[in-house]
């Protein structure tokens, strides 16, 4: 093994809500084993995704590029479609580290399309193939196949990542291994163990409070009974996430069984934020329309651990995001990257080390989903709707839970502008005018095709979302109405 440089284990969660853990004070859920983790290294508390959706914020962390510098702004409809290369053009730190002298794996769900076709530097590939959100005996890709498999998903996706370990364990090169859970992305109800399931049968869900129907809540993009049978969902969610948790811990138990700990690095995260109920949603950034930038949604769960390297039990403040983790991830690997001057995102390794305790602290951190983007700082959060809104501002030294739109409160209009100024000047930056997300129709629904003016075939979005969705909500005020009468 090169000891030169450090393995990487790359573990992400599918939707686990920023306060779905119990070492960030979540005393009700079950997660031993991240608990552990954060212990043994440093859990962000202020770690932000790019986008409140799956594919955009997980092309994020590849690339290094917001959704208008790589073209990925909602889920991908078609994963399975061999025709599409959505990531085509744009470099992956992968494909850096395996050019380094990595192997790179990836174990569980890539959803960034083309399913069957290793991508990105990766020469080991096993992904699941979406078919519907089930967890057992689902279909996956190995080496460019379909097998049907026997079993839990989690449980697979870890074995297999524990055989790509073990095999590289006996190898001279570096690994890097990414660990997508599905988990725990719905469905929830009948989809878990019974054992992680059980351990709910008495609690009181009180993190997760079921709060009045937000006015722009929508139903999850599957049908689902969440709001009237809170209980069982919120149970399977449970379970789901105390499920990935016990395979987290296999992972570890393993790198020590191997004595690979001391030269690996664990990353752990989520593709983005959830709410279960608390604000009244249930789901995230498509969880109403319009889109939302609340924190449940935007913010997620971040952990490093590399023992020797990265102190232990802290906890941070700093204002991260999904697009620093590319330079970051390079520049802990001493790997360059030749086109690093057109990223947003900043290395936050000082940070990592011990270093650099509070030159994060007062950046501003960007996000964005279709025409909806927000600038957010310590204190204040600004959402941008092209072209004519809704807008909101927060204060959430005031306002933690975003109760209170301050956009049009006197007190705060020169903020406002100042914030609003400070959000178009850094997206004329980075985003390419031919891709950007502000000009397209993008609801929530899903992308079924590349953007840009070059690319012909079926549009890129499902343009009559819009009004379906204005339609859904039109119906639920007029019956709220109603309900108060």
């Amino acid at each position: 093994m090169n000891r030169n440089q450090p393995n990487i284990v790359f573990i992400l969660t599918d939707d686990q809500g920023p306060w779905a853990l119990g070492c960030a004070g979540n005393p009700e859920i079950r997660t031993p084993n991240l608990d552990r983790l954060a212990e043994q290294g440093i859990r962000f508390e202020n770690f932000f995704c790019s986008s409140p959706v799956c594919a955009p914020a997980r092309a994020t962390i590849l690339t290094g590029k917001m959704p208008s510098q790589h073209g990925v702004h909602d889920f991908i409809r078609e994963n399975d479609n061999p025709h599409l290369q959505y990531l085509d053009g744009h470099t992956a730190y992968t494909e850096l580290l395996a050019k380094a002298g990595y192997v790179c794996g990836i174990s569980g769900k890539w959803g960034l399309c083309n399913d069957y076709a290793p991508q990105k530097g990766f020469s080991h590939w096993y992904t699941y193939i979406y078919d519907g959100g089930h967890y057992f005996d689902p279909t996956m890709v190995r080496n460019g196949e379909a097998v049907k498999e026997t079993g839990y998903l989690t449980d697979l996706i870890t074995q297999d990542a524990m055989a790509f370990i073990d095999k590289q364990a006996r190898e001279d090169q570096p690994f890097y291994i990414s660990v997508h859970y599905t988990a725990p992305h719905h469905l929830w109800v009948g989809e878990h163990p019974k054992e992680y399931v059980e351990m709910y049968d008495d609690c009181l869900f009180e993190t997760c409070p079921q709060e009045p129907e937000h006015p722009w809540f929508l139903e999850l993009t599957n049908p689902s009974d969440v709001r009237t049978n809170p209980r069982d969902n919120l149970k399977g969610y449970f379970a789901a996430v105390t499920a990935m948790d016990y395979n987290v811990g296999l992972l570890m138990e393993q790198l020590e069984r191997l004595n690979l700990r001391e030269n690996t690095l664990i990353c752990f995260m989520s593709d983005n934020g959830f709410s279960c109920g608390q604000g009244g949603i249930w789901g995230k950034g498509n969880g109403t329309y319009p889109q939302n930038m609340y924190e449940n949604s935007v913010k997620v769960p971040a952990i490093f651990s590399h023992p020797g390297r990265i102190p232990q039990g802290r906890v941070h403040s700093a204002l991260l995001s999904q697009y620093d983790v590319m330079p970051t991830l390079l520049e802990y690997a001493s790997i360059d990257n030749p086109q690093a001057d057109p990223l947003p995102g900043h290395s936050f390794l000082t940070i990592l080390e011990g270093m650099g305790c509070d030159e994060r602290r007062h950046v501003v951190v960007y996000d964005e989903y279709g025409p909806v983007r927000m600038i957010r700082t310590q204190r204040y959060k600004y959402i941008h709707r092209y072209p004519f809104g809704p807008f909101e501002f927060y204060d959430l030294d005031h306002d933690p839970k975003e109760c209170t739109n301050l956009y049009d409160h006197p007190e705060y209009q020169e903020r406002i502008r100042t914030l609003r100024n400070q959000l178009d000047c850094w997206f004329l930056q980075y985003v390419d005018p031919a891709i950007d997300g502000a000009r397209l129709p993008v609801t929530g629904t899903g992308q079924s095709n590349l953007v840009g003016p070059d690319v012909s075939g079926q549009p890129a979005f499902n343009q009559n979302a819009r009004l379906f969705k204005e339609k859904q909500n039109a119906e639920r005020l007029k019956r709220s109405a109603l309900n108060k009468e």
